[in-house]
């Protein structure tokens, strides 16, 4: 059974813009396109798009979604078992802040001891997450990271995290340009070598590693403490420059 966008975006409950937006940045590609420009869909992109909108249920962020569901190893149903378990716990976790809420509206302590804030901790999820990306997201890229980086020594660290924090000051300076600046596209292109220093990056995945700076909570956080509105000017920006080198 086939698809159009229309048709699998009532069927899945998501808008067509999201589809669109899917297909822009390669998570979830049509089997193909017919000549009047409509995207078709068929069953197996069907699944993937259920494997998207489970991995999003349990806040993944899309850059990471696509890492592991396109990976050779992926197998849904092995994944299915990791989402039902991250569910279950999800589950556990809003039912013990309902009793936290419920207790209160009945006229009960307030939360001020330890167990009742350890309810809002989330390290058993955290912890699961972290398992599924490793079983789903050792890309390429990642093995490469690794291996230019294993004779690293603290220091080089150090140097690193002391160079990019000055080089994203810096930056965030002249986001009052606008991302189409030539001082701007100049300090992307950096940003864009620098990257490259430690896994291979063609441009279209480079393009998805700015779009992860805004589906990424920790990636937003980190920039925008430089700058309120710093993470989608990054996004923007490398998207303006990925534009411009694309032949």
């Amino acid at each position: 059974m086939t698809y159009t966008v229309h048709q699998l975006s009532e069927l899945a409950g998501v808008s067509i813009r999201t589809l669109h937006y899917y297909d822009d940045i390669g998570l979830l590609r049509p089997s193909f396109v017919r000549s009047n420009g409509y995207r078709v869909y068929e069953e197996k992109e069907v699944i993937k798009l259920q494997q998207i909108l489970l991995f999003r249920e349990l806040e993944f962020p899309l850059g990471q979604i696509k890492e592991m569901i396109n990976a050779k190893k992926f197998d849904v149903k092995t994944a299915l078992r990791d989402q039902r378990k991250m569910l279950e716990m999800k589950k556990d976790r809003i039912n013990k802040l309902l009793d936290v809420v419920d207790t209160q509206l009945k006229g009960g302590e307030h939360m001020t001891n330890q167990h009742a804030f350890g309810v809002f901790a989330d390290t058993q999820m955290e912890e699961f997450k972290d398992e599924a990306r490793k079983r789903w997201g050792n890309t390429a890229a990642y093995k490469q990271s690794v291996e230019r980086t294993k004779h690293w020594t603290k220091e080089d660290y150090r140097r690193i995290a002391e160079e990019g924090t000055k080089f994203t000051e810096a930056l965030a300076k002249l986001m009052d340009r606008g991302v189409a600046d030539e001082k701007v596209q100049q300090m992307i292109a950096k940003h864009y070598e620098g990257i490259k220093v430690f896994y291979d990056c063609p441009i279209e995945m480079y393009r998805n590693l700015g779009a992860m700076y805004v589906d990424d909570a920790r990636f937003s956080a980190y920039y925008d403490k430089f700058r309120p509105g710093m993470a989608v000017f990054m996004k923007n920006a490398i998207a303006y420059y990925c534009d411009s080198h694309t032949a």
